[in-house]
Parts: C-alpha cells; structure tokens; sequence
C-alpha cells in the first residue's frame, strides 16, 4: 500500500475498523458491522460511504435491500483489509484506538519506521499542515508511539521522531512497498 492510498484510507475515522471487521468475518450488512465497531451512524455511514468511492467495498449483489446493502470487500480491499486487520490488532485498548481514527495516525506510524525529521514526514504527507503534523506527533509521543530524539551532531540541533512500542507494531504491519 502507497503512503497516498493509505492518507485517503485513514482520511475517515471508522475505515479501518469496518475494513477489518470484514477480515475476521463481520457479515457485510450495516447492522452487524455498525454494532461490531461500536461507531456512530453518521461517521459510520461516512466511512462506509468512503470505502465505496476508494474501491476497496462493493455492494453485494443480489444481497441486502435497497436501503440496507450488503457490502463485499474487492479484491483491493481484501489486501486493506488484511493490513487494516494488523492494524488493529495491534492496539486492543479502546483509549488507545481512539487516537488510531485520528486522520494523521497512521500514515505518520508509516513513515517513522527510519528516524525522520519533521519536514521529511511533511515532505511525504503533502496535503499535512504544520499544525496538523505538530499536533500529532506530541500525541503520538505522549503515548509513546513516537521517540523524539534530538540529535546534536549537527551544528543546529534537530530533532528527529522514530516510531517505538505499540508505534512500531503499527509501522510494521504496514508495508509500503507493496
């Protein structure tokens, strides 16, 4: 999965939870996977209406009423599906996965696998503001799923972020090579 496919993916709070709730077998009708993810309808209906656009579901058909489909993952999705799965997984503390629907979460998880400086995680995350990659990374970090270190080899001082503990579990169940 590319760093792009991955921003537009987290870019909804409930994607990835819906998305691995299909992998471990939620039957696809808006019922059994609304009150699986525990979300609300709106965001729900938001994040499933995004997977939709993104390609990675499809209505089923054949399946389900009109105003009740019954969704199936494609065949991009059963990949996502199966990234979003680990993802998941890997935070199994509900405090914790509140921070993981957050929009900037994962994508920055992704790119600190390597020690990064600021402006080369905002290098790689276009559409991020300074604020918006601020703001998440002291989150992350006081978590600690990021390590701040800053390194004084340099004749200024830089800091550089690393992902750490459950960060790390994340970052290593993404792989954007694929």
């Amino acid at each position: 999965m590319d760093i792009t496919t991955l921003v537009k993916l987290t870019s909804r709070a409930w994607s990835l939870n819906i998305l691995a709730l299909l992998h471990s077998g939620v039957p696809g009708r808006q019922a059994p996977l609304l009150a699986a993810s525990g979300a609300g309808r709106t965001s729900f209906s938001a994040s499933l209406e995004h997977l939709t656009q993104l390609k990675l579901l499809e209505r089923n058909p054949g399946h389900g009423h009109p105003l009740r489909p019954e969704f199936r993952l494609t065949p991009a999705g059963i990949k996502a599906a199966e990234i979003a799965s680990k993802i998941v997984t890997a935070v199994p503390n509900e405090k914790e996965f509140a921070l993981l629907r957050k929009s900037w979460t994962v994508p920055i998880l992704a790119l600190t696998a390597a020690p990064q400086r600021f402006s080369g995680i905002r290098t790689n995350l276009v559409p991020i503001t300074d604020r918006a990659l601020s703001t998440s990374l002291v989150q992350l970090e006081e978590r600690e799923w990021i390590k701040r270190d800053i390194n004084t080899a340099a004749r200024v001082p830089f800091p550089t972020y690393c992902a750490a503990n459950a960060g790390q579990q994340i970052n290593c169940a993404i792989d954007l090579r694929v």
